[in-house]
């Protein structure tokens, strides 16, 4: 992750931790073991069902964070890393509510005396506590089920339409563990500075699963359209598709990408687009590598003529700076966001304050009509082409880059591509005093 979103991600732990131990700070000095284990239950539930709460507003595709945490793939990422924690920090929680009692039956430990519990009073907490063991009961099986869920999310040998299923279950997971959370959680503590923040949280997370589960993310960036052509490129394996856009688009810039969906059952896909935005011609266009079983046979699929769902845009990986010269790197179908740029940047001819440009495609498949191709977009808009075949170039390094480029000091470098090259790049620059942080841009195509 980003030095950014890395600060964002342990931050959020380790504050709400501070915040909570400084409201329970008896934890320090109480050496009885079942009152500590109490508070650690209670300390490892506030943490996995605040970190749940804000992965369903997250799965929303928020605009407004968007910016500042880099695009809508970054904010993916920080969604699957906080679903990690969730799942650490649940097992924990798990293992100090399960362990002692497993303990107290093995003999290991002595069930502590408990005397009389006092009159409750307070209506709101009678109610709570009548439901205790309900709580208790559903979601020791909402947990086994979230973790199942994780772990799909996370092998990706799974295929993809058993993941996108799966996931859906997750929002009634969510709902489930948060009326656990709200009945188990010391009920002294929602007086404290934590319960409101921590109240509303949970409440945005539960509006959140029921809009994924009425099928509603997104609706509001949709807009209909209708497939009008379709290219293969057989030698690369990959597919243009060009589609017609039905009026309510807001215009999109070179970088970003849409969901499409052109199957209700496979539901949306992501695609980084491959074209500039012509109000005028209110196209756009995507293409897409057979890499995986949603993309593979998808020219046979697809049909002109057919309608189809656009959503977006979305991304920030939009080339937006003040360096003179910018260094591209696309590899493979990471060829597409600089597609679309090469495409703005001829419309915006005879324009001041245009960067300089020169783009590194590294391949291993060639088709000589894609190459063609792509030599025309670069000629258009004044774009240097570096294209290197691995078989006849060898494969792009950092060093080869710094030797065509003198000035790469003076540079911005725009990567799109696998992710280990892109890291490995991105290592290579830092280690000769390059500052990554801020001058090297990574689009990370993952979504899960």
């Amino acid at each position: 992750m980003k030095r950014l979103n890395l600060n964002l991600f342990w931050g959020f732990w380790v504050i709400l931790t501070l915040f909570w131990l400084a409201l329970n700070s008896d934890i320090f000095s109480d050496s009885r073991f079942f009152a500590i284990r109490k508070e650690m239950v209670q300390l490892t539930g506030v943490l996995a069902i605040a970190a749940m709460a804000i992965i369903m507003i997250l799965s929303l595709r928020p605009k407004w964070p968007e910016r500042q945490l880099g695009g809508l793939d970054k904010i993916y990422r920080m969604h699957k890393w906080l679903g990690i924690g969730v799942f650490v920090v649940s097992i924990f929680h798990w293992l100090w509510a399960q362990g002692p009692k497993w303990a107290v039956g093995a003999g290991l430990l002595e069930r502590p005396h408990r005397g009389p519990r006092p009159d409750i009073t307070d209506p709101i907490q009678a109610v709570l506590s009548s439901l205790r063991g309900t709580a208790e009961g559903i979601g020791e099986w909402a947990f086994y089920a979230a973790s199942a869920l994780i772990v799909i999310a996370l092998i990706k040998l799974i295929p993809y339409h058993i993941f996108r299923y799966s996931h859906r279950l997750f929002p009634l997971v969510y709902l489930v563990l948060a009326f656990h959370s709200f009945v188990l959680l010391d009920y002294s503590m929602w007086t404290t500075p934590l319960g409101l923040p921590l109240a509303i949280l949970i409440i945005a997370g539960c509006y959140a699963a029921f809009i994924s589960l009425f099928g509603k993310i997104g609706s509001k960036h949709r807009v209909s359209g209708e497939i009008v052509k379709l290219k293969n490129y057989t030698g690369v394996h990959s597919l243009e598709t060009v589609i017609n856009l039905a009026p309510g688009w807001p215009g999109h810039k070179a970088g970003q990408f849409a969901f499409a969906t052109s199957n209700p059952i496979e539901g949306a896909h992501p695609y980084t687009i491959a074209s500039a935005w012509d109000p005028q011609n209110p196209q756009i266009s995507f293409i897409s590598k057979e890499l995986g079983d949603h993309t593979t046979g998808l020219a046979n699929k697809l049909k002109v003529g057919q309608k189809v769902t656009v959503e977006g845009p979305y991304g920030c990986f939009t080339f937006d700076d003040d360096m003179p010269h910018q260094i591209w790197i696309g590899a493979g179908i990471g060829i597409t966001p600089f597609i679309a740029r090469m495409k703005e940047l001829a419309s915006l001819s005879g324009y001041e304050d245009i960067p300089h440009v020169d783009l590194f495609h590294s391949t291993r498949e060639v088709d000589e009509e894609a190459l063609a191709r792509l030599a025309d977009d670069g000629r258009a808009g004044s774009v240097n082409l570096h294209i290197l075949i691995d078989e006849r170039d060898g494969q792009l390094t950092g060093e080869r880059i710094r030797s065509a480029i003198p000035n790469w000091r003076n540079t911005s470098i725009w990567f799109c591509g696998p992710g280990s090259f892109g890291n490995s790049l991105r290592k290579d620059f830092a280690k000769q005093g390059y500052d990554v942080n801020k001058h090297f841009h990574q689009e990370l195509f993952e979504m899960r």
